[in-house]
């Protein structure tokens, strides 16, 4: 992992393996270096997924995100996504992990950012997101054994709670209305919750903003450049 991030200048062929293996890249210009990591798929957890499944995998991006925020040649992160959601708490670990970062974030949600990519999207500084991107809003779902006790109830109850209370403290939107779009009947196909798509995401204020790539990169290098201006007039 050291080996394929190091953060000295990179060759052609260092940068494609990257972008291959982890999804990431670094951008170099005159107004500063941005790391770019795209979260795309499904977001693999403890369980290894099929090699047929395109996933995003936490073990990767959660040692690439403290390496970022640690680096002295890094000024911004810029996450793009295209995510169907997955594994509840490796999203949550790699959305906190975001959020807690100092340096300048910013999100762009492209084609969906569904499930626990809403807490991934909001995680940023500044979100954006395509018109034609979609994010579907629903309550937790759980594989495998189901044991018919009211704690298993009372389980899910918790992790909705953490899932909503982050998405709250990171955007705009207000609980009640998280809560009404991801408990809605009648939407989804035998399914409870709720899609919405770009404008209506911002209307919401889960999203900040609508845009595309340069609308991202140019807020994330506005906010390099005040991060550099308020670092060069502390004492």
């Amino acid at each position: 992992m050291e080996e394929q991030h190091t953060m000295e200048p990179r060759g052609e062929d260092t940068g494609s393996q990257s972008i291959l293996e982890f999804g990431s890249s670094l951008i170099q210009s005159k107004r500063g270096t941005i790391h770019v990591l795209t979260i795309v798929g499904q977001i693999e957890g403890h369980q290894v997924l099929p090699p047929t499944s395109k996933s995003t995998k936490y073990e990767h991006v959660m040692p690439l995100l403290a390496l970022v925020e640690e680096s002295d040649e890094i000024d911004g992160l810029l996450v793009l996504l295209n995510t169907v959601g997955g594994d509840i708490e490796a999203g949550l670990g790699i959305a906190e992990l975001i959020a807690s970062m100092s340096k300048p974030t910013v999100s762009l949600v492209l084609g969906g950012g569904h499930s626990i990519g809403v807490p991934l999207a909001v995680s940023a500084k500044r979100s954006f997101i395509a018109p034609s991107a979609a994010m579907t809003i629903h309550p937790v779902r759980l594989n495998g054994l189901v044991i018919g006790v009211p704690q298993t109830f009372y389980y899910f109850e918790r992790i909705q709670e953490r899932i909503t209370q982050f998405v709250v403290a990171n955007s705009r939107i207000k609980r009640d209305r998280f809560t009404k779009l991801m408990l809605q009947t009648g939407e989804l196909a035998a399914d409870v919750g709720s899609v919405i798509y770009g404008e209506e995401a911002v209307e919401l204020g889960l999203i900040d903003e609508i845009g595309g790539l340069s609308d991202a990169l140019t807020c994330l290098h506005k906010m390099i450049e005040q991060r550099k201006s308020d670092a060069a007039a502390s004492p």
